[in-house]
């Protein structure tokens, strides 16, 4: 099976089957049906893009309902750590965080469910992210939380002095403060 159970309930790293040979590789990157045999049966109606130089950390950002997104995140340039913190109120694990290296070497895709946070710092030179959501971007709902929260505690892999962070993620809230409304239903 292509998917693999994290230590945070609902979080799942899907590892496409690659078919390589002398010419290169060739791999489904998503199929409906088997997300729909693993019992994740989603709409995915927008897909995004970005680019970033070594150093850059995005995130943590998040949608709140009724707008929330699950993401099916992938690198095609490149290599990160991406990173999801579980602020679903209820969870066993809420306030953990799962980071794992993603790159388009190891073709791993991280599946991160509504409730949770998201961000990645890039590793290489230079990062291509593409991921699918399930919801459509709603500037009103954003939600987010700072980085480098020391109640999260989270490796981003870039020394203090190489970290590119926009303005605006320097200014969202700490864990503590950040306001969402997600509940874990078990």
């Amino acid at each position: 099976m292509p998917f693999k159970n994290t230590d945070i309930p609902g979080l799942l790293i899907f590892e496409p089957n690659v078919y390589r040979d002398e010419r290169g590789y060739f791999f489904e990157a998503y199929n409906e049906q088997v997300f729909r045999k693993q019992g994740l049966d989603m709409r995915f109606v927008q897909d995004n893009q970005s680019f970033s130089y070594y150093g850059v950390i995005r995130g943590l950002h998040y949608q709140m309902d009724p707008h929330a997104q699950t993401k099916l995140i992938r690198v095609v340039e490149g290599r990160v750590i991406d990173v999801a913190v579980d602020i679903r109120k209820g969870s066993p694990t809420f306030g953990k965080h799962l980071a794992i290296e993603i790159s388009a070497e190891n073709k791993l895709q991280l599946l991160i469910p509504r409730g949770f946070a998201h961000g990645f710092s890039v590793l290489s030179e230079t990062a291509q992210l593409q991921y699918k959501c399930d919801g459509l971007y709603n500037k009103e709902s954003e939600g987010g939380i700072r980085y480098d929260d020391p109640q999260l505690d989270i490796d981003w892999g870039i020394p203090a002095d190489k970290v590119i962070v926009s303005g605006k993620d320097l200014e969202l809230p700490s864990f503590a403060q950040c306001r969402n409304t997600f509940q874990y239903a078990g």
